[in-house]
C-alpha cells in the first residue's frame, strides 16, 4: 500500500456505500463536466470531508432488488462499509413478471448481508409512483399496491434488522412536481437535496455526526429542467419503449380487472386479494403478518 493510500485510509472514518437504481445514481442532479452526483453523494459530503469520509457508489439505472441482490451486494461486502445505503423497489413495481416472494428474498438477502458486516444500513419508504406520474386512478391503484406491499416488507425488514429507515411516503413534499425531473421518476436537483436532507435529519436523530446539512434550496438548480428533458430525449425514450415491452402487456390485464371490480363497486376484493398475496411472504421472511 502506498504511502499516500495508507494516510487516506487512517484519515477516513465512515464509508458509505451506495446501493440502488437510477436514483441512487444519481438522474436528475447532474454535475457540471458529466455525469450525476445524487443524495447519496451530498449525503456524504454532509457527514464530513472527503478525506473523513469514502464514499461508493454502486447503483445503476434500471436496478431491481434481485440486481441489488445479485450484483451489487458482493462488490457492497467487498468494499466493508460502516454505513450502507439501500434504496430499491420502484424498477420492481413496473415489471411484468412482479413476485412478492422474489422481492422480498432479495431485499432481505441486501439488508441482512449488510447488517451481518456490523454495518448501519439506511433504509427508506418510497413514494407512490402512481401519485408521482399522474396517471388515472384505474392505472394508479395496482402501481400503488405493488407500492405499498414493498413498502410493508421494508418495514419489517427495518424492524428486524434495525435499519435506519426513511419515510419517504409520507413526506408531502416529495410529492411536489418540483421535487422531480421531467419524466417524474427520477428526483430534480432539489428533489436529491431533499431526500439526502432526511437521510441525514434521520442519522442525526440517531446520533451519527453530521457536518452541515444539505442546502434546502440549491443554487443552480434551475438547469435542472434542461437537463431532465435532454436525458428524456438521449436515453428516457429507449427507457420507456423498454418498460412498455415489458411491462405494459401485464398493465393492460391489470387495468381491465380495476375497471371490472370498480364498476360493481368491488375494488376492495382486489385490496383483500393482494393483501392476502402479501401476508405469507411476510411470514416466511420471519416478520408479523400485516
Amino acid at each position: 500500500m502506498t504511502t499516500t493510500a495508507m494516510a487516506e485510509l487512517t484519515m477516513t472514518t465512515t464509508r458509505l456505500v451506495a446501493l440502488g437504481d437510477s436514483v441512487t445514481e444519481g438522474l436528475g442532479d447532474p454535475l457540471p463536466g458529466g455525469g450525476w452526483r445524487g443524495y447519496a453523494r451530498l449525503l456524504a459530503d454532509a457527514l464530513g470531508s472527503r478525506e473523513q469520509v469514502a464514499f461508493d457508489n454502486l447503483a445503476n439505472s434500471g436496478a431491481t432488488c434481485r440486481d441489488l441482490a445479485t450484483g451489487q451486494l458482493p462488490r457492497a461486502l467487498s468494499l466493508r462499509p460502516t454505513l450502507a445505503a439501500v434504496l430499491a423497489g420502484v424498477n420492481d413495481t413496473l415489471r411484468g413478471d412482479f413476485s412478492l416472494p422474489a422481492i422480498a428474498h432479495d431485499l432481505e438477502t441486501v439488508v441482512g448481508g449488510l447488517r451481518r458486516t456490523g454495518a448501519t444500513v439506511l433504509t427508506a419508504r418510497l413514494p407512490d409512483p402512481g401519485l408521482m406520474l399522474g396517471v388515472p386512478d384505474l392505472v394508479r391503484r395496482p402501481l400503488t399496491r405493488r407500492m405499498r406491499a414493498i413498502n410493508m416488507i421494508l418495514d419489517g425488514l427495518a424492524e428486524t434488522y434495525g435499519t435506519v429507515h426513511v419515510d419517504l411516503a409520507a413526506h408531502p413534499a416529495l410529492y411536489e412536481r418540483r421535487m422531480w425531473s421531467v419524466d417524474r421518476l427520477h428526483p430534480s436537483v432539489r428533489g436529491h437535496h431533499l431526500l439526502a436532507r432526511l437521510f441525514a435529519a434521520e442519522l442525526a436523530a440517531r446520533g451519527f455526526p453530521v457536518r452541515a446539512m444539505p442546502e434546502e434550496e440549491p443554487s443552480g438548480a434551475s438547469a435542472t429542467a434542461w437537463a431532465s428533458a435532454r436525458w428524456m430525449a438521449v436515453e428516457g425514450t429507449g427507457w420507456v419503449v423498454r418498460r412498455a415491452r415489458d411491462f405494459l402487456p401485464r398493465l393492460g390485464t391489470l387495468v381491465l380487472s380495476e375497471a371490472w371490480h370498480a364498476v360493481r363497486g368491488r375494488t376492495t376484493v382486489l385490496d383483500d386479494r393482494f393483501q392476502a398475496e402479501l401476508e405469507p411472504v411476510l411470514r416466511r421472511i420471519c416478520l408479523p403478518p400485516a
